[in-house]
């Protein structure tokens, strides 16, 4: 009996690290970039309440919410697509614009849906080699063909914590022919307080070539929700969501988006523990000789050729502690570790393995 066989699709699948070890209930988990902080106090309130809602479908544009998003960064509302967390953003992309053989430029050390999205649609993949561990422009602009479709960039970069500045960043878009995308992820740009930087929505707001996304996940600290959304052309984010699925984001998740944007003595005071603790690990780190980026977001790339133990020793280590990181094997990343920013238990729990065991 001949039975229904699936394309044949050649990628490695998304690993999000370990997060389920022996003793969970006392794990510290610093392995996926969250926010420590948790959410605002009003979208507990909102998650409460939607039990009475829960027979009813929800608004299938997200009005409310891009309405707010409209407001808050001075955005054309119809410019403004709303989806199942960002990643749902960059695969409506890779469906909207990819074909079988075209091409997609991407660093070699980027995020990792990506490539992951890209191949789904039958795309080739081309990684563009990084100058210490950040996106290069001459590099990326010699990787371009005639079948190159879409650039993706993610500034600040995950897994590296480095980042493009206004000048370089805006040379690029300037560099690639016109019909192809630039795709600038900001997951990360609510942390970035350098004077230099500048978010792809604050530079792109005009440009019909590029298309921005962000997410709800980090510093708004509703991961679990999974909301994310994408700014760009009317003519891009209408063909976007021509294949966008209906009813694709819950009601108590666009109504805890509109919650967190309205509380921005919340999102200031997770800027300020961010910023405190990133100095602080930043100096711990390169105390104990590990090679990492400067604060940035709110993570660093911890290499670890410059100590007699290698990242495995580390990795076990911390978590003989409860004390877990992301290992960068899925990314390809020899001899390292990712850490994010806890709570201030959680930081002073992972300084004093840091100082007392490695």
């Amino acid at each position: 009996m001949k039975l229904p066989t699936p394309k044949n699709i050649h990628i490695d699948a998304y690993s999000s690290g370990l997060s389920r070890i022996v003793d969970s209930a006392n794990l510290t988990k610093l392995s996926q970039n969250e926010t420590p902080l948790g959410p605002c106090s009003e979208v507990s309130k909102i998650i409460k309440k939607s039990l009475t809602n829960i027979s009813r479908y929800p608004d299938g544009n997200s009005s409310l919410l891009r309405e707010k998003l409209s407001k808050k960064f001075k955005l054309e509302k119809d410019q403004i697509i709303i989806g199942c967390g960002s990643d749902e953003i960059i695969s409506l992309v890779c469906q909207g614009f990819l074909e079988k053989d075209d091409e997609v430029i991407l660093s070699e050390n980027s995020f990792l849906m990506y490539r992951i999205y890209a191949q789904i649609n039958g795309a080739k993949v081309i990684f563009s080699k990084e100058k210490d561990n950040t996106f290069d422009i001459e590099e990326t602009i010699k990787s371009i063909t005639n079948r190159t479709k879409i650039i993706f960039i993610a500034n600040p970069n995950n897994p590296t914590g480095t980042y493009l500045n206004k000048e370089d960043i805006l040379k690029l878009r300037s560099l690639i022919p016109s019909h192809i995308l630039l795709m600038i992820d900001d997951a990360y740009a609510e942390f970035m307080i350098s004077k230099d930087f500048r978010s792809g929505l604050d530079l792109f707001k005009d440009f019909k070539n590029v298309i921005v996304c962000r997410t709800f996940s980090k510093i708004y600290g509703i991961a679990n929700l999974r909301l994310g959304w994408g700014y760009s052309s009317k003519e891009i984010i209408k063909s976007l969501n021509l294949i966008r699925p209906p009813f694709n984001i819950s009601g108590v998740t666009q109504e805890a988006g509109v919650a967190s944007l309205s509380n921005q003595k919340w999102l200031n005071k997770n800027i300020k523990h961010n910023i405190k603790w990133s100095k602080i690990f930043y100096k711990k780190l390169s105390e104990k000789k590990f090679k990492i980026n400067k604060p940035c977001a709110n993570f660093f790339l911890m290499n670890c050729d410059n100590l007699k133990l290698n990242s495995d020793d580390i990795f076990n280590i911390f978590l003989k502690y409860n004390i877990l990181l992301r290992k960068m094997t899925s990314y390809r990343i020899k001899n390292s570790l990712r850490v994010s920013i806890g709570n201030d238990k959680e930081n002073k729990k992972f300084l004093k393995v840091l100082e007392s065991k490695i």
